[in-house]
Formats: structure tokens, sequence, C-alpha cells
């Protein structure tokens, strides 16, 4: 059982986030639980890259001087599973938003979904969502979106090693993504449906892995708290 002294010292906590919750939000539970289990008036605790609300998965939470590794962490590979649906599109690529724009889908195969995989192979460039953190001009980019401002987004350079389909149904595609630091899952889907000469957008998202770290080595929140108290 870990000590007051080791979270001090530094821990690497692999957290599996659920549902709805936002990375600062796991961030702040996990520290204020810390604090209150080890009577510390403050702690360093901080994530190594941030998942959308709507996604779950592996997040990479550091402790006290582990802190100074995030941008370590951040900058290894990451690995995704989810569910592209074909046919529609939304403002910001997931479901945060409403769906504004339907498709025609009569044309797509499931060897042409397969065989659209491979444009997004290797060094791409890559639009970010307006719907993001991202910040410009001092204002996260999502702020610009939900006043309905028009700004202008320039490309990124990211890496994609793998793009798998792991089972199609219907509309609903499942995939399996390995990549670069930077690269938005939500930009892919939204890019997929337009290389597919219809519409897409991103239904569901779980990040597995960044770097050596997996899902399956990760506890839930409710888990860690329990640890902390016994």
């Amino acid at each position: 059982m870990l000590t007051k002294d080791d979270y001090l010292s530094g821990q690497v906590l692999l957290i599996d986030k659920p549902l709805n919750w936002t990375s600062f939000q796991v961030v702040n539970k996990l520290r204020w639980e810390i604090r209150q289990a080890f009577k510390i008036k403050k702690i360093k605790v901080g994530h190594a890259g941030t998942l959308d609300p709507l996604a779950t998965g592996l997040l990479v939470i550091c402790t006290g001087k582990m802190t100074k590794q995030i941008d370590t962490f951040q900058g290894q590979v990451k690995e995704y599973t989810g569910t592209i649906t074909l046919g529609s599109t939304t403002p910001s690529f997931d479901l945060e938003t409403e769906i504004n724009e339907t498709f025609s889908t009569k044309h797509i195969t499931d060897s042409l979904i397969k065989e659209t995989t491979k444009q997004f192979i290797g060094d791409i460039e890559q639009f970010p969502p307006v719907f993001s953190a991202l910040k410009k001009d001092g204002k996260r980019l999502y702020e610009f979106a939900r006043a309905g401002e028009d700004v202008e987004i320039k490309a990124r350079n990211i890496n994609i090693s793998e793009f798998e389909i792991t089972n199609i149904e219907d509309l609903n595609v499942d995939f399996r993504v390995v990549c670069s630091k930077g690269t938005y899952i939500r930009s892919l889907a939204n890019d997929f449906g337009k290389a597919l000469q219809s519409g897409a957008h991103l239904s569901a998202l779980r990040r597995t892995k960044i770097g050596d770290f997996n899902v399956d080595n990760a506890t839930s929140i409710e888990d860690f708290i329990k640890g902390l108290n016994n």
C-alpha cells in the first residue's frame, strides 16, 4: 500500500476514466482524495493527455515529482478504439452537439470503408475540431464555437501508424487507431466521412494505450479511492 511519502515523491497512476467526466475533474478528485487520506495540505497532481468527456479509457495521472515527466508521457504513441457513425455530421465531430447534416450512404460498401483507411496511414495534415480546448488569441477554440464566431484553424502534422476496421454494422464502423500526439480522433472521423463522399461523426471513443501503459492495468476512480482508505 502506498504511503504519503510515496505520493509526494511521485507516482504514476493509471485511471480508467468514466464517461462524462472531464480529465480535469478526475485530477481534482484524485488530488482531493489523496490530500484527505494523508492530511496533506498541498500536492501536485496532473494528467498526461486530455480525454474528452464523451471518451473513456486510459488517463495517466502523475503525482508529486513525477509531474515533471508529464510532457514525456504526453509525447508517446497512443491507441484508441471506438465507433464512427456514417451518414451524418455534427459541429463538434462527435455527440457533444446535435446532428446538423445528413448524407447518402448507399454507395458505401464494406470494402470501400476498409480501402479508405489507407488514405490516412502515415504522416498527414489534420485540422483540429473547432470544439476543442486548443487556444487561439488567448481563448479556447470551443469558446469561439459556442459563441457562433468564425475562427481560422491551422492544420497540424500528425502520424497515424495503424487504422484498422474491426467491425461494421449498418452505419456504425468500429475501429482501432494507433497515432501520434496531437491527433484528434473526432477530426479523423469527420475526414473519414468526407473521404467516403458522405459524412460521419465519432459516436464512441476509448483510449486503450499510451506508450507502454495499457488500460487493462488501469483502475476505476472508485477502486482507487477504496485503496486509499483501506
